[in-house]
């Protein structure tokens, strides 16, 4: 059955764009976050910019998924083949999600879309280069080219610079939108330059990831003992830069609950004991790890680092 658009009823039949597209269910599933009642709030504003849409957007908040299933739904609201979806009187309307423009987008086979993914590692300079000969193109079927770069704090310092020297040059016909957990992870000058929006932040106490509480476990135990923290990272467990920036993530999130006195995790409970002045330190050690994973700088490296500076630090006297 097809994804209803926002407002009206789904279709008993299928389209002829879902009929006859391979990969169906991948645009389902990419689309799906974004339809929560949670994103309801940046779903009014982005209707509200779609006619006049910013060169450079921002999505930060939220989990992963939610950012960029949103970054995606955007993309469709900005190529949809409705015509209703398109009348200046439809501003409550999201993109259909069934046409064949929005399928493609959902499942990363429009012509018109580009996706830099940093969920799975550093984007290089080389890719955003490869951007440059199509940006003074129209786009090929859609209304507007989108440039996604999802989990943009996975930029390396050069290809950031490159990105900079692109947005100088504006693209009337070119849209681009960035996900990253926090504004604070990207260059500031890249922020300066776009638009903002926050999605609602995770709930407190969320569990975490299973194949996550190892890691959550080790670095408590490390912190107040000093013990098992090499045992796990000389093994890496599938240890790569996305994977070492969720360990940080980690540590930055229980540091966020002890500080407002909230959640339960191990973690937690550690920094919990510790003095405030500590605290603070403790936070400047994982803004400098999350800085040197942007840089590149070898992930094995950066996390036995961070571990030792807060041990160091939770038992300083």
């Amino acid at each position: 059955m097809a994804v209803a658009k926002e407002g009206k009823k789904a279709p008993a039949r299928k389209s002829a764009a879902e009929e006859q597209l391979p990969g169906i269910e991948d645009a389902r599933t990419a689309f799906a976050p974004a339809l929560s009642g949670a994103l309801e709030r940046p779903r009014s504003m982005l209707r509200a910019l779609r006619f006049r849409p910013p060169q450079l957007l921002h999505l930060e908040g939220g989990e992963t998924a939610d950012r960029v299933a949103l970054a995606l739904w955007w993309a469709a609201l900005l190529n949809c083949e409705d015509p209703e979806v398109m009348e200046p009187k439809a501003s409550a309307m999201g993109p259909c999600l069934s046409c064949s423009s929005c399928l493609r987008l959902g499942a990363d086979m429009h012509p018109d879309l580009f996706l830099l993914d940093g969920r799975g590692g550093s984007i290089k300079i080389d890719e955003v280069r490869a951007l440059r000969p199509v940006l003074g193109e129209k786009p090929h079927f859609g209304q507007r080219r989108v440039i996604l770069v999802a989990e943009a704090q996975s930029l390396g310092i050069e290809a950031a610079n490159s990105l900079l020297k692109v947005l100088e040059d504006p693209c009337p016909d070119t849209c681009f939108v960035f996900t990253a957990p926090q504004r604070e992870r990207l260059l500031p000058t890249l922020v300066s330059r776009g638009w903002v929006i926050t999605l609602p932040w995770p709930e407190a106490g969320r569990p975490l990831a299973e194949e996550l509480r190892p890691w959550e476990q080790a670095l408590g135990t490390f912190v107040s003992e000093g013990r098992g923290w090499f045992d796990m990272t000389t093994a890496r467990n599938g240890l790569d830069a996305a994977k070492a920036q969720q360990i940080v993530l980690i540590g930055q999130k229980a540091l966020a609950d002890c500080l407002a006195r909230r959640g339960d995790g191990v973690l937690t409970a550690v920094f919990r004991r510790l003095p405030e002045h500590i605290l603070l330190q403790l936070d400047e050690v994982f803004v400098a790890s999350q800085d040197a994973l942007q840089g590149q700088v070898n992930p094995l490296l950066v996390l036995d680092t961070m571990a030792t500076r807060l041990h160091t630090l939770a038992h300083r006297r």
